[in-house]
């Protein structure tokens, strides 16, 4: 039906696509997007999440060592982790909670929150659609 018009048209020199072809793009773009926002943003979210967990977990060896050397956690600093035990622990990586026997480590990427308290704690993951 349609194709007929287009060929009739074609003949006639006319060119360009009707309001009805531009419509139904327009429809097959939107579906289109329906799909693929939501699955880009539950992708950012794993990304973000799995960060988080990789840098805390990448700053876990460098606590225990400056625990070995000094037989406390009471005085360390994210400065001195960086300088002396391993230089690539992401600044955004945070101590806090420290005690002589126990500490606390965190980064927040995006909406979230890794964590854990140690030495012996399981890292978490807080945040509105974090795992």
């Amino acid at each position: 039906m349609f194709a007929g018009k287009r060929q009739t048209r074609l003949r006639k020199g006319e060119a360009g696509f009707t309001l009805f072809e531009l419509l139904i793009v327009l429809v097959i773009i939107g579906i289109m997007l329906t799909v693929a926002v939501p699955s880009y943003v539950g992708f950012r979210k794993r990304a973000q999440s799995a960060t988080a967990k990789a840098n805390v977990r990448m700053a876990r060896p460098a606590v225990h060592a400056y625990y070995v050397d000094n037989r406390t956690y009471v005085g360390m600093t994210n400065a001195i982790l960086r300088s002396t035990y391993n230089r690539a622990i992401p600044t955004t990586v945070t101590l806090s909670s420290l005690t002589a026997t126990s500490y606390r480590l965190s980064q927040v990427n995006g909406p979230c929150t890794a964590s854990v308290t140690g030495p012996s704690g399981a890292i978490t993951v807080t945040g509105s659609g974090c795992s």
